[in-house]
């Protein structure tokens, strides 16, 4: 299986499925589309993972290589019908590409915080076996807030309506973290654009608070991320075959 990974800032990688990955003898190939790399031909490639990052959506004059990553999604999602997987700014892309539409956060989310499934996601093959409540990391100050027509929403908070979605039966989006690791805010917290979005939600002294609850947490989140990883596997190795 071929996995193409987009991301949008270094330390916004695929966390802990890195592990995962590489347990299963997969390798994949990041593009580091805010360096200027461009996207190759995506024939080749069986999966296309997108990370998160400090960008918005709508931001294509400061970062016009966003038009050229949406045209490579759509094409990969809607034309191509392979398996995806976008979390955070990936998720919000996901639902651009496909038709649907993002905005700011009414009531942006930062922390360690819980989201409910939907009846679609109590139903979806991604969220068996998870708890419900599900506990999980966000950092966002954007949302999606339309959605076509073939998509389903399968999480969400009173926030926030739409922390998950699918596209069609092969194509999901999270708004929330389950990539985390050990590192995963240390290296956050050193984005100014992130360490602003947290002391305006938690307070002075933020980074270290958060930090404590991601450990506590850490154990939960980790299981979390293993528990789709093997749900979405089977899916996305019958897609490759």
């Amino acid at each position: 299986m071929k996995i193409i990974v987009l991301q949008h800032v270094a330390v916004e990688h695929p966390g802990v499925f890195r592990d995962f990955l590489r347990e299963d003898g997969l390798t994949w190939q990041t593009i580091e589309v805010d360096e200027g790399q461009s996207i190759p031909d995506l024939a080749p490639f069986d999966l296309m993972i997108v990370m998160g990052g400090p960008q918005d959506v709508w931001q294509e004059d400061q970062y016009p290589w966003l038009r050229e990553e949406k045209a490579a999604i759509r094409k990969f999602v809607v034309d191509m019908q392979r398996p995806f997987l976008g979390i955070c700014l990936g998720h919000q892309l996901l639902a651009e590409a496909v038709g649907g539409s993002v905005g700011p956060a009414k009531v942006p989310e930062v922390g360690v915080l819980t989201v409910a499934k939907t009846s679609a996601g109590e139903r979806d093959p991604m969220l068996q076996s998870l708890p419900d409540p599900l506990s999980v990391l966000q950092w966002h100050g954007a949302e999606v807030v339309g959605l076509p027509a073939a998509a389903s929403i399968l999480a969400s908070t009173a926030a926030c309506r739409v922390q998950s979605f699918r596209y069609g039966d092969h194509a999901y989006g999270a708004q929330f973290h389950v990539e985390v690791t050990k590192d995963t805010v240390a290296e956050w917290a050193a984005i100014p654009v992130y360490s602003e979005a947290l002391e305006q939600a938690m307070g002075p002294g933020a980074v270290e608070m958060l930090a404590g609850q991601v450990d506590a947490s850490l154990a939960e989140f980790n299981q979390n991320a293993r528990t789709i990883y093997e749900n979405l596997k089977s899916r996305w190795a019958a897609a490759a075959a």
